[in-house]
């Protein structure tokens, strides 16, 4: 067994030799008997779970909070007074409300098992010397594994022998270009995960090439491993949550204060305590809303629906409400802003310089692209898809689009001989048959290409030394390109015979390129008051260029940190400075979890976008997790709230526009149910102050509440958004629900509809028998005027059109239906304890429903007219 932790050495810092001795291992591996062992003392070569809760523990915890018990009490009181009705509604709406957070909390534990699906099933490695074919599981420290192309990494590796091997690790570093390893070069300490070139790492994929290593960790010690432990962290709540939370329980304990003082006073005048009892429960039971969890569920439905539609799938239903509030986005780079997939941007030929995205005909020597095509190790997989290094491939997608092709051009130039890439060299060479001579093409970097290639001119160097400036300054990845004619084919094949005397042919400019709506989806972030901040594990010079065409980027203030850089800043300095910071680059997953957490310590709701394994901590912690659905791993999806179908920036800030709508509109239903509510419990309130008896029947309130708060409220959900929803900033996280004067609107207008209904009790009391039924139908009138009315905070009804919401306008001609059908239909009389009313009667009602319709009405006016002064 290994004596020394293992988990605190730095391999990537360590010889071979120092790595040998601390693994206790050789190069011909471990035996089998030390693999025994150390699989007990370091465990299987898997991602932990975390001992997850009993599903149906999860299922009851739903019915924990404090407003969902209030209901389930008031359901039990409710069924008590008889009201059967009312008890079944509002048990429906509490199971269902439960079983979607169920659903919900027991989605996220499938991000681990979308993590372990990324482990091989075996690995082929060197036990007491012989090769075997070991079951990745039982992989351990200190054992020997042989590494090729088209093979997924089996456990974190310190390699000892590469051939060609190139890595492609973007799922966990988040850079788009593959990695050629190389098993000799020491790796600074610090040195941030996808500059260690002398490692592989569990879950990444072997683009070309061979390699063998040494196993160094395993299961959770990997980085992979890493990662799956941090995904364990608990989500944060969302803002409609937290402020739902906070709301429905100050409110449940107001309703039920002040009912218990309706009771009380009552009772002190006399009136018989059974019937105040009644009056008070059923008071309570119709002032809660109950209807507020499924109105927020329908309303977030709809917006999950209408989201669907424009490419964003929704996960987490409050997340698309979230999105209203988020005042930061940290966005990835790679495949987020670009287009995670390499290509030709521009191309020097013929003393002349093209720009490939200007679709115009590249008028170049033909020889430039059949060195794209055939000097090159790509390969086709059964599904046409070409694989191989990304500027390989981006060489040879560039030929392909000139029609030229490496199957048709081999029958003109067959293949001879291979100088393969190496780090030293820095260039490729292919040899070929010509007609009768021979042909050799060689590709690399411009300053090795240059140096072995005849110019005609001093003027040609410096050119060219200018024109590669120039495009490495736009950050391009620039590769050079020449040939040498050969009668004759030397002896000697080496490198340094091949590679010399050769004609200059061109140079072509590589790169990511910028998705084509990047830069005005960020300039809406921006209108909409979010501040974006790129997080990438890209290096510095090409993050602050993709910033720079974005916009992210725009003035001196703004900052660009490296990934070692931001080691030396403590979190204070941090929280000081974060501000300025646009880019992070060369993140690791720990650094990005650490800004996202920075930025919410400062009261921030923080929106994270990715696609990569190394995204997803970070996705999940972040208020709103967003990850891209092509080039997203599972982990990053599994781990989001929101996944974008196209890939496309632009999509969040459509989502940003569906959140601040679905906000508006809750706001609206509670301002409308609270109104209501406010009118019911004053006007019952205040009718003993004017020596009026109790002016409403305790199956009168249960009806009002259930048809009022019912449909008119639902089809406030569905209502459109507002004008101007986008140009104004995202609302302060702690901003109160009832901010920006609504608290003053439902209690003016709750009174004045109080009010309204006491003086109908007031005048009708005089004049017969109906006075309780024009008091109950002129509330329940009152309370639809009050819905058309909140439709909109500043525009009028009139001005919207009846038929822009159908379902506000089919939903208040039902409620006046079943209201007249009570007031007009005899057995429904009897039931509802009312009697039918004169044209007169039903005329004066109409007319008294209508002053609460008419006074938010002028309201509005006058918030326009003094907006416009």
């Amino acid at each position: 067994m290994l004596k020394r932790d293992i988990y605190t050495v730095a391999f990537h810092n360590n010889s071979v030799e120092e790595t040998l001795h601390d693994l206790d291992s050789s190069l011909n591996g471990i035996s089998d008997t030390q693999a025994k062992e150390r699989l007990l003392q370091f465990g299987a070569n898997e991602l932990e779970e975390k001992k997850e809760k009993q599903w149906w523990i999860l299922l009851l915890r739903q019915f924990t909070d404090f407003m969902i018990v209030v209901l389930i009490g008031a359901a039990i009181i409710s069924g008590f007074i008889g009201d059967i009705t009312d008890t079944i509604i509002i048990i429906v709406l509490v199971i269902i409300n439960a079983f979607i957070g169920f659903f919900q909390e027991y989605r996220a534990r499938n991000a681990i098992q979308a993590l372990k699906k990324m482990a091989v099933q075996n690995a082929t490695g060197l036990r007491d010397s012989s090769v075997k074919v070991i079951p990745s599981s039982e992989l351990v420290p200190g054992d020997i594994i042989l590494l090729e192309a088209g093979n997924i990494v089996a456990a974190d590796v310190r390699l000892f022998e590469t051939s060609q091997l190139t890595i492609q690790e973007s799922s966990l570093t988040g850079e788009a270009e593959s990695v050629e390893k190389n098993a000799n070069d020491m790796i600074e300490i610090n040195a941030a995960l996808g500059d260690r070139v002398n490692m592989a790492y569990k879950g990444t994929f072997i683009i070309k090439g061979t390699g063998k290593g040494m196993v160094t960790a395993t299961g959770m010690q990997t980085e992979l491993g890493r990662i799956a432990r941090m995904l364990q962290a608990d989500e944060a709540k969302t803002p409609l949550q937290k402020r739902m939370e906070k709301f429905s329980y100050q409110l449940s304990i107001i309703i039920l204060v002040v009912c218990g003082i309706i009771f009380i006073i009552g009772w002190l005048r006399g009136e018989q305590p059974l019937l105040m009892f009644l009056t008070a429960i059923s008071l309570a039971v119709a002032a809660i809303p109950e209807a507020l969890p499924s109105v927020i569920t329908i309303a977030l439905s709809f917006g999950a629906k209408r989201m669907a539609k424009q490419n964003a799938l929704i996960k987490k239903l409050p997340a698309v409400e979230t999105l209203g509030s988020v005042t930061y986005i940290c966005t990835d780079k790679t495949g987020t802003l670009t287009q995670d997939q390499m290509k030709v941007l521009k191309v020097y030929c013929n003393n002349k310089l093209h720009d490939v995205k200007s679709n115009a005909v590249i008028n170049c020597d033909e020889c430039m692209f059949i060195i794209c095509a055939l000097n090159n190790t790509i390969l086709e997989n059964k599904e046409k898809e070409i694989i191989g290094d990304s500027t390989e491939v981006a060489l040879y997608n560039f030929a392909l689009k000139n029609n030229y092709t490496k199957q048709d051009l081999l029958r003109r130039f067959p293949l001879l001989h291979v100088l393969p890439f190496d780090a030293q060299r820095k260039c490729m060479t292919t040899i070929h048959s010509f007609n009768d001579s021979f042909i050799s093409f060689t590709k690399g970097a411009p300053d090795v290409i240059l140096a072995n290639t005849n110019l005609e001119n001093d003027e040609d160097e410096i050119n060219l030394e200018e024109i590669i400036d120039d495009m490495a300054s736009e950050g391009l990845r620039i590769i050079a390109m020449s040939y040498r004619l050969w009668e004759e084919l030397p002896s000697d094949l080496s490198p340094d015979v091949i590679e010399s005397g050769m004609t200059f042919v061109a140079l072509t400019g590589i790169a990511d390129p910028l998705r084509a709506e990047s830069r005005s989806s960020v300039e809406l972030c921006k209108t909409a008051g979010i501040k974006p901040i790129m997080i990438t594990g890209d290096h510095a010079t090409t993050a602050k260029i993709i910033a720079k065409q974005t916009g992210i980027i725009e003035t001196d203030k703004d900052v660009l940190l490296t990934s070692s850089e931001l080691n030396e800043i403590n979190d204070e300095i941090l929280s000081n400075k974060i501000e300025h910071i646009k880019v992070l680059a060369r993140a690791t997953p720990e650094q990005k979890l650490r800004i996202v957490k920075i930025l919410q310590q400062k009261g921030e709701f923080v929106g994270m976008t990715g696609d990569g394994v190394n995204d997803a901590p970070a996705l999940q912690l972040a208020d709103i997790g967003i990850a891209m659905g092509i080039n997203g791993t599972d982990v990053s999806k599994e781990a989001a709230d929101i996944v974008l179908l196209d890939d496309n920036f632009s999509t969040i800030v459509k989502a940003i526009k569906e959140g601040r709508r679905i906000y508006d509109n809750v706001r609206k239903f509670i301002r409308y149910v609270l109104t209501g509510n406010t009118a019911e419990v004053s006007t019952i309130f205040l009718a003993p102050f004017f020596g009026l008896p109790v002016p409403l029947l305790p199956i009168q309130i249960l009806w009002i509440n259930l048809m009022t708060d019912g449909l008119p409220g639902l089809a406030l959900a569905s209502e459109r958004s507002e004008k101007e929803v986008m140009k104004r900033p995202p609302r302060p996280p702690n901003e109160n629900i009832f901010s920006k004067g609504m608290g003053r609107q439902i209690l003016w207008a709750g009174f004045l509809m109080s009010i309204v209904c006491i003086v109908t009790q007031a005048i009708a009391i005089n004049k017969g028998e109906h006075w309780q039924t024009m008091v109950f139908t002129v509330l329940c009138f009152s309370q639809l005027g009050n819905a058309m009315a909140v439709r909109s905070e500043t525009t009028s009804v009139f001005t919207l059109g009846a038929m822009s919401n159908k379902f506000m306008f089919y939903a208040i001609a039902a409620t006046v239906t079943f209201q007249l059908a009570i007031v007009y239909v005899p057995l429904l009389n009897k039931l509802f304890k009312t009697q039918p009313l004169t044209i007169n009667e039903l005329t004066l009602t109409i007319l008294l429903s209508a002053i609460i319709f008419s006074a938010i009405e002028i309201e509005k006016l006058i918030r326009r007219k003094s907006k416009t002064v």
